[in-house]
């Protein structure tokens, strides 16, 4: 007999096929002489029933062992079923329980849990539906966004965890040191002593590989990275973790327009993968979180998105007969409420806003000519705000050392940044994509804990 996934079992099984199927046992139900258990292997949403007869040797014995959350190993034929929304079952010629569960003491019953309390068992909750179905999307997402760049020609590359520099100048990083924390050496100001830390510098977890990937753009013209990023606010809001992954792309002879034509063709690329791979659970997030998934998926693959410059969004904000918490002013940074109404009421599709103040972006965005603006981009999406943040990046060395020195830091400290602009440079352009936050615009799931198998927040590391 062959050991199958349950869901190749439920797409392509036939009666009289002989199998092996392995997984967790969700239900029991006893009836007289013979009883019935669903079993899921994480493949599906969908369980796949077995059948197991009172002729079966040790009957009684196997019976109480089959609890739910049971791990099982199920031999036998599949038989056309006789009972409503399922095709086909399994009458179960052997059945063999690897590890049981004790029903008194099983925290996952057969019953609506709250992602609140599921959240307080994290190495359990990836066995209910709705957090199955969560990780099948995200795995999709992932395939999807490899495929996507790989199609095109990108190189993938590998950017440090650890760096010393601080891409996004917010200042919010977890510090890396091998010091010992009991006895800090210090210097004769009484400053921390880094060169005696492992790396002889202040060092940190990353917030962004863009800098690392405009290294290897100017070498392989495009590449992306796709790996964690650390940000360590201090914040419990639905929308932060403190650790969360990056999609980060990187174009040598790219300006903006080129950088916008790709972003816009990549959010529709994973929601037709996403939706031609997990059909399914996609069906699950519209039925049970969220109503409008499928619309919003459709929004997305079938609109042109809007453009508009970042002038023209406040001219249309400050016109419009909508109360909003932020004021709207030019100058200030769009905050969330604004970016969702242009999204949502206005335009009601996804908008791309470009040239933003340059006082409000960070010092590697191209200046324009009127030198108030930079040639940066964000991409509004209804339901979420902000999903994608890029722009064409400085390439030219003089006005590179000029908005470090503006935004309080040393060129010396990115020297090799500036020798970009020194040997070969060239335009440049390129974007970021929260992961987690993609996936929880495309699932509806309402916190961002929720799209991540271990979440980290603020007093929170629990494996």
């Amino acid at each position: 007999m062959l050991n199958r996934r349950i869901a190749e079992v439920l797409r392509s099984g036939e009666p009289d096929d002989s199998l092996i199927v392995q997984g967790w046992v969700r239900t029991k139900r006893e009836l007289k002489g013979f009883a019935f258990i669903e079993i899921n292997d994480g493949s599906s949403l969908a369980n796949l029933q077995a059948v197991i007869n009172q002729d079966l040797p040790d009957y009684e014995e196997i019976i109480k062992k089959l609890n739910t959350g049971a791990a099982v190993e199920v031999s036998g034929v599949l038989v056309a079923s006789q009972g409503k929304g399922q095709r086909i079952e399994l009458k179960a010629q052997a059945v063999k329980v690897y590890g049981e569960a004790d029903p008194e003491t099983y925290p996952l019953q057969k019953k609506r849990h709250s992602f609140e309390f599921l959240r307080t068992i994290g190495h359990l909750r990836s066995r209910t539906n709705s957090f199955g179905a969560v990780f099948r999307v995200r795995n999709a997402c992932s395939a999807a966004i490899h495929e996507f760049f790989q199609q095109r020609g990108f190189l993938w590359v590998h950017t440090p965890i650890i760096t010393a520099n601080d891409c996004e100048g917010a200042g919010e990083l977890f510090s890396v040191t091998s010091l010992d924390l009991k006895n800090i050496p210090r210097t004769k100001s009484e400053a921390v002593d880094y060169t005696q830390d492992f790396f002889g510098k202040p060092t940190y977890l990353t917030v962004s590989g863009q800098l690392e990937a405009e290294v290897m753009a100017m070498a392989f013209s495009n590449v992306y990275t796709f790996a964690p990023t650390f940000r360590a606010e201090n914040s419990n809001t639905s929308r932060h973790l403190a650790e969360f992954w990056m999609v980060e792309p990187e174009m040598a002879f790219c300006d903006l327009d080129g950088n916008m034509d790709l972003a816009e063709a990549f959010l529709k690329h994973v929601f037709k993968y996403v939706l031609e791979k997990c059909p399914e659970d996609m069906e699950f997030f519209n039925q049970r979180i969220d109503n409008t998934v499928l619309t919003t998926a459709d929004n997305i693959i079938n609109n042109q998105f809007e453009r508009l410059t970042y002038t023209e969004a406040v001219k249309l904000l400050e016109k419009a007969d909508v109360k909003f918490e932020y004021p709207v002013s030019w100058g200030l940074d769009l905050q969330s409420e604004h970016e969702r109404y242009l999204a949502e009421q206005l335009f009601k599709k996804p908008v791309i806003v470009t040239d933003y103040p340059a006082q409000i972006k960070a010092f590697y965005m191209r200046v324009n000519e009127d030198e108030k603006t930079v040639r940066a981009m964000d991409i509004l999406a209804p339901k979420i705000g902000e999903i994608i943040g890029g722009s064409q990046r400085e390439e030219r060395l003089e006005v590179l050392e000029r908005r470090i020195l503006a935004q309080g830091m040393q060129p010396e400290d990115l020297w090799w940044y500036m020798d970009l602009r020194r040997y070969g440079s060239v335009p440049h352009a390129g974007f970021g994509l929260g992961f987690e936050r993609l996936v929880q615009f495309m699932t509806g799931m309402a916190n961002i804990r929720d799209v991540i198998p271990f979440p980290r927040t603020p007093q929170s590391a629990e494996f």
